[in-house]
């Protein structure tokens, strides 16, 4: 009964998106009050009703439901029961289902919290949210139904496929939904560049609106990536944060349009320009979050990420999609010509130094694209298979990367509208020089061979972060009542600002020692026996057995110490799990700021002999840590009290 319960609801939702999507939109048309204000209570609806089909899943996980086709492949009664919850989101059905949740969530958030907003904008923006929502709900009750029945009914198995094991982690309890917050939350942004299109009003109110919740969108998504590399780090057993893999890809493609969105609103907002720019950024970042849903779900690649392989969904999405960008752009260019920026501006001025760099997060995310769809190109063209992989996104992003943080930097020291460049050139060599002093002499605190890349590398690192607290301690010095009052003076949206631009020299940083730095041994070691790897003295002290709840492992206990000192005692396991009947390595890391010690077990050799991998990562931390700040900048900059303003006016209703 209660699988029938969450497909009535999820049929509900659909007709409550239906009639989101037509009724306050005629009535911004033909200036009907009462029409527009019903789509905050068909938002809030909508999302109910999506949020009661989720709890239905959920609770026949919880129950081990195996007479629902959904649970018995993807759950097992031996299941903890955080797994079963988790498995919600475990298989392609369920996680879309979290999806359209999610953008219902959403839905429901602009309608809560837009109450000051002219109730014509609100309406046209909860209208495109729920033409959205009726494309990706289709999807669902049409060929991704999660409430299926198993298929010989009344037959069903006592017990389930279970759930695959390298989704058995606390990973895939946090890192989907967060990811998913990022990229629905996107949808946002797009529904108010929409709106904003259809009502021809796009000035700096209109990007104060849409701001907050493009960056909010921005730091979920910050944040979800941060903890899906995380997870890879741990959990693959690879000891690597990032592998370029075309589904990671999918998710770095919204987060690069939408940091170029994010900085694009900044100048709309304050100097009424780059308007044309900012809704195709809006459009952009939305289309690449769906075409991220077409490539997980639609079989074209292999992934460890991917969910599917039903061609039929896959075109199902892929129309979607050309539905999706191809209205969209077309809207676009017929409105273009209206789109004309009110600001003056010279050639030395932010408002340049931001567009250089927003045209760079768009080269690279073109460069990203390209890697990640070409081979799907090159198949379909008759081409044949070619593989694209670490080397090729090393070598053409990570350049792009570097120019884009030298360019930040400069935009730091440029005052809006016009500044002089004489004024500019003095401060600018002084952080230059700086800069590549501190740069120069980073790679000589290592001991190992010195590297030229390295130094380039911190150098920009310094140039971001000194610039940053350069312009900082300007502003707070400016003050004639002390550096505190002058810091206090600071705007939290600025505040946000350059906590986001140091947490990106942050990760920077980390991703430049890791990368450079680590060293990984792979040896075979008897009980008793040691390897020594950067100073550091692995002893393998034996093996156990022990047993788990749908599984059987092979714990190993490795003895880490130092000068004599102990450092720390890592467990690594090799699991089988008995269902499944796959093995799975689970590392062992132990982690500070400046250093993880990471081992993963391989396979028995004989003779009590164990194949083992052993890693001494520098900085490895800082790689997550400076995402997190760039996330907290996010919420930093969005609490700004000019986000918070009075009710507006209703436009031309009655």
């Amino acid at each position: 009964m209660i699988p029938e319960i969450g497909q009535l609801c999820l049929v509900i939702a659909l007709m409550l998106a239906l009639v989101l999507a037509t009724v306050p939109l005629w009535g911004t048309v033909t200036h009907q009050y009462r029409l527009m204000a019903m789509s905050r209570s068909l938002a809030f609806g909508q999302f109910s009703f999506l949020f009661i089909a989720l709890i239905c899943l959920a609770y026949s996980f919880v129950q081990n439901d195996f007479t629902v086709s959904y649970v018995v492949a993807h759950s097992n009664s031996n299941l903890p029961v955080w797994y079963r919850i988790s498995a919600v989101w475990g298989g392609h059905e369920g996680s879309l289902l979290l999806w359209i949740t999610i953008l219902g969530g959403w839905t429901a958030a602009v309608a809560k919290f837009s109450r000051a907003l002219p109730i014509d904008m609100v309406a046209r923006v909860l209208s495109v949210m729920g033409m959205i929502s009726i494309g990706l709900i289709l999807f669902t009750v049409l060929t991704s139904n999660p409430f299926v029945r198993f298929e010989h009914f009344p037959d069903f198995p006592i017990n389930g496929r279970d759930l695959n094991p390298l989704l058995q982690d606390i990973g895939l309890i946090i890192h989907p939904p967060i990811l998913y917050m990022g990229y629905v939350g996107f949808s946002v942004a797009f529904a108010f560049a929409i709106a904003g299109l259809l009502s021809g009003q796009l000035d700096s109110a209109w990007a104060r609106w849409s701001r907050p919740w493009t960056v909010i969108a921005w730091a979920f998504l910050t944040v979800g990536i941060a903890l899906g590399s995380w997870w890879a780090y741990y959990e693959l057993g690879w000891g690597g944060w990032w592998f370029w893999d075309p589904v990671e890809n999918a998710s770095l493609l919204p987060w690069l349009a939408g940091t170029a969105l994010i900085h694009s609103l900044a100048v709309t907002e304050k100097r009424s320009v780059f308007k044309a720019w900012t809704v195709l950024l809006a459009i952009t970042a939305f289309s690449l979050s769906l075409l991220g849903t077409f490539l997980v779900r639609s079989g074209v690649l292999t992934s460890v990420h991917s969910f599917a392989s039903d061609p039929s969904r896959g075109l199902f999405i892929l129309a979607l999609l050309l539905v999706v960008v191809g209205g969209s752009f077309l809207l676009f260019a017929v409105r273009a010509t209206a789109l004309k920026g009110e600001g003056h501006y010279e050639l030395v001025s932010r408002e340049v130094f931001l567009m250089i760099n927003n045209l760079l997060f768009v080269v690279a995310t073109f460069i990203v694209l390209l890697g990640t769809l070409f081979p799907l190109i090159s198949e379909v063209l008759g081409l044949g298979k070619v593989s694209i992989g670490a080397p090729y996104f090393n070598i053409v992003f990570v350049p792009v990367a570097l120019v884009t943080m030298m360019f930040l930097g400069v935009g730091n020291l440029v005052r809006w509208k016009r500044h002089d460049p004489k004024l500019l050139f003095k401060p600018l060599w002084k952080w230059i020089g700086l800069s590549v002093l501190l740069g120069v002499l980073a790679p000589l605190l290592v001991e190992s061979d010195y590297e030229v890349g390295v130094a380039i590398a911190m150098s920009l690192v310094a140039w971001v972060v000194l610039t940053s607290l350069s312009d900082v301690y300007k502003k707070m010095s400016s003050s004639k009542q002390g550096l505190w009052h002058g810091y206090q003076r600071l705007s939290r949206s600025y505040r946000g600002m350059v906590l986001a631009h140091i947490g990106l020299a942050v990760t920077a940083a980390g991703i430049t020692a890791t990368s450079m730095y680590s060293v990984e041994k792979d040896v075979r070691l008897s009980e008793g026996e040691a390897v020594v790897v950067s100073g550091y003295s692995f002893y393998f002290k034996g093996i156990d057995e022990v047993a788990g709840p749908n599984y059987r492992a092979s714990r190993g206990h490795i003895l880490v110490t130092k000068n004599g000192d102990l450092v720390a005692n890592l467990w690594p396991e090799k699991r089988a799990y008995d269902v499944q009947a796959s093995m799975m390595t689970e590392a062992a890391i132990s982690g500070n700021v400046f250093r993880d010690l990471y081992v993963a077990l391989g396979e028995p050799i004989g003779d009590n002999s164990w194949a083992i991998r052993v890693y001494v990562k520098p900085m490895m931390r800082w790689v997550w840590g400076g995402a997190f700040l760039m996330a907290l900048g996010g919420v930093l900059a969005i609490s700004d009290k000019r986000y918070r303003f009075k009710k507006m006016p209703l436009q031309g209703a009655h």
